[in-house]
């Protein structure tokens, strides 16, 4: 009895770990570097702590705004000096999933550089690679005490930095993989010099329990860099790309979300100036791929009939048109091209008599600005339309009452939008994707 009654208490409890584990928010820290009496690098015109904490809230915005399922903390919004040990503090007492730490490069007097790199905790491979990690681990010098709370760690001293040779662990990779993510849709959709990914001696990494990496967003000894860096339009570039890198590396981690994820798909697409879908979408999206086996269903019950009634009604037209046009077999196929063309572009008037049927759409990407005519990110497409939703712009293509031709549209449009995804709208007000299937399906056997 004693047995049966702890084996009971033993699965309860696991089922309230379970339950709290699902329900346990991802949690992200920001880290704008220095603060307060600690200004960072100086340039002609700015300092560096304020530039780490424009770009900081920037891209925190994005992330509240485009996923408010994530818990955002900040180490500082304010100028405010943070020692370096309670900025990762901050981090391990919110059991945080991921530490980005924000800050910017600068070189002695007399030197150029352009660019954005990123670090991960590990031993330096080259002095460069040395000399940054000490410009950013000297703000310890301010802390009173430093050399207790530190354990003898002196920043200035290359002998101190043998401790990270040894760094090993399960953040390691996941870390060097947010680097990679971040520097990529930094570099492409900001258009800033790629540096690369390094790893270095970081105390502020070193002292969180998490994966982590520390962006240096630019030179602020580089005049040109400067000017950038304190451009608002050039610090939302920046603040988007980190978003997107940061948005690629939970959607593939965070269990607590089942966002598709593509490696291959996603990294030979840059993203530039595109901001994520939000949870909604996300939702819609996953609802309209998990119902793939009943489309193909639906797909596959279209009657020869049906075909060979639109087939009928097709050459009954040409005939009416010139007659001439019959020994024009490559003027056909351009006939046919503009129907096709036409077909995506504007509603179908399939099942005509049924009364408010919806109608589908492909999505292709969302944007927080309308895109002018020819933009790049449309990818040589013109067919498209695009409504309000909040502050966002988002982008579609094709519009139907049959569900398979935007599902077939999607498949042509996949390798140059291999994250669209099909939405619905009912008396032009968004809706549920499922139920517009569900009706669609109705209305076929009527």
């Amino acid at each position: 009895m004693l047995k049966k009654i702890t084996l009971i208490l033993t699965l309860l409890c696991m089922l309230v770990l379970t339950a709290t584990g699902a329900n346990r928010r991802f949690t992200l820290v920001i880290d704008p570097g220095h603060g307060g009496h600690d200004a960072g690098a100086l340039g002609a015109i700015s300092k560096e702590k304020n530039i780490n904490l424009s770009v900081a809230l920037q891209f925190g915005k994005y992330v509240e705004r485009n996923m408010p399922d994530v818990r955002v903390i900040y180490t500082r919004k304010t100028d405010v000096f943070i020692p370096l040990k309670e900025r990762a503090n901050i981090a391990n007492r919110a059991n945080a999933d991921l530490f980005i730490s924000v800050h910017t490069n600068a070189l002695p007097a007399g030197k150029i550089a352009r660019g954005f790199e990123t670090y991960t905790l590990g031993m330096h491979r080259a002095k460069d690679n040395l000399d940054v990690a000490m410009r950013e681990n000297s703000v310890i010098s301010m802390e009173k005490g430093y050399q207790q709370t530190y354990q003898g760690f002196n920043p200035r001293s290359s002998e101190s930095y043998i401790i990270f040779e040894f760094i090993q662990g399960k953040n390691m990779e996941r870390s060097v993989e947010l680097a990679r993510n971040i520097q990529r849709k930094v570099c492409s959709g900001a258009n800033r010099p790629d540096k690369g990914v390094y790893q270095a001696g970081f105390l502020v990494l070193r002292e969180t329990s998490m994966p982590s990496c520390l962006i240096e967003l630019g030179f602020i000894t580089t005049a040109d860099e400067e000017r950038l860096l304190n451009d608002a339009s050039r610090v939302d570039d920046i603040a988007r790309g980190i978003y997107e890198g940061f948005a690629q590396y939970r959607n593939k981690y965070d269990k607590s979300i089942s966002v598709p994820y593509r490696a291959a798909d996603t990294e030979s697409v840059p993203v530039a100036k595109i901001v994520s879908d939000t949870k909604q979408e996300k939702d819609e999206r996953r609802a309209e791929e998990a119902d793939t086996a009943p489309r193909r269903t639906v797909k596959q019950v279209e009657t020869r009939a049906t075909k060979a009634k639109t087939v009928q009604q097709n050459r009954r037209q040409n005939q009416q048109d010139k007659p001439a046009q019959q020994n024009k077999p490559a003027q056909q196929n351009r006939q046919n091209q503009q129907n096709r063309t036409v077909a995506q572009n504007k509603p179908a008037q399939h099942k005509a008599h049924v009364a408010d049927a919806p109608v589908f759409k492909l999505q292709i990407f969302v944007s927080n600005r309308t895109l002018r005519k020819g933009d790049a990110h449309f990818k040589g497409e013109t067919g498209y339309d695009s409504y309000q939703e909040g502050n966002m712009v988002k982008y579609t293509m094709g519009a139907s009452t049959n569900y398979n031709e935007i599902f077939r549209l999607r498949k042509t449009l996949a390798e140059k939008f291999p994250e669209a995804f099909i939405i619905a709208f009912k008396n032009g007000k968004k809706y549920d994707v499922n139920q517009a299937i569900r009706e669609f399906k109705q209305n076929r056997n009527r």
